[in-house]
């Protein structure tokens, strides 16, 4: 007996629906090499956050107001294949993961320039971000607006 879905969970004949994603294209310097002509661990840390950066805190984002005040918690990377100079620039792909009160998960996906976006990707990571009133100093519950937003961006 065949299964009425495809090996992707797709029902067979049906179009796949691709999740909302925010894709920045970041360009790798050559002092994001190591010795071994690859990006380095630290350096891909800082290009995911050049990513994210005009996804969250461009001016007219609903998100800006975070760059008043907010906290990375945590920060997650699984390398599942090299990129190198040359791969520049990087398509990063991201999304919401999790949303809660008073934090937000955020999803990448690291490609080389010119992988088919249905490729596997060669760095898989997360960060966990919160808010935070740096006046108070304490974190503060994510407003309305920023809700609505970062929902738009689930998967």
């Amino acid at each position: 007996m065949t299964s009425p879905l495809d090996d992707n969970g797709t029902a067979r004949g049906a179009t796949a629906v691709l999740p909302k994603r925010f894709h920045a294209k970041v360009d790798v310097r050559w002092s994001d090499m190591d010795v071994f002509q690859h990006v380095n661990h630290a350096r891909m840390v800082t290009l995911l956050e050049e990513a994210r950066i005009p996804w969250l805190f461009e001016d007219g984002r609903p998100t800006a107001a975070l760059r008043e005040g907010c906290v990375l918690a945590d920060l997650r990377v699984r390398y599942r294949g090299q990129l190198r100079h040359e791969d520049t620039p990087l398509d990063i792909a991201m999304w919401i993961e999790q949303l809660r009160a008073v934090d937000f998960t955020i999803g990448y996906e690291v490609r080389a320039a010119g992988a088919a976006p249905g490729s596997p990707a060669a760095v898989i990571a997360s960060t966990q971000i919160a808010a935070f009133d740096i006046q108070q100093q304490r974190l503060r519950r994510l407003t309305e607006t920023e809700r609505d937003y970062f929902t738009e961006w689930m998967e």
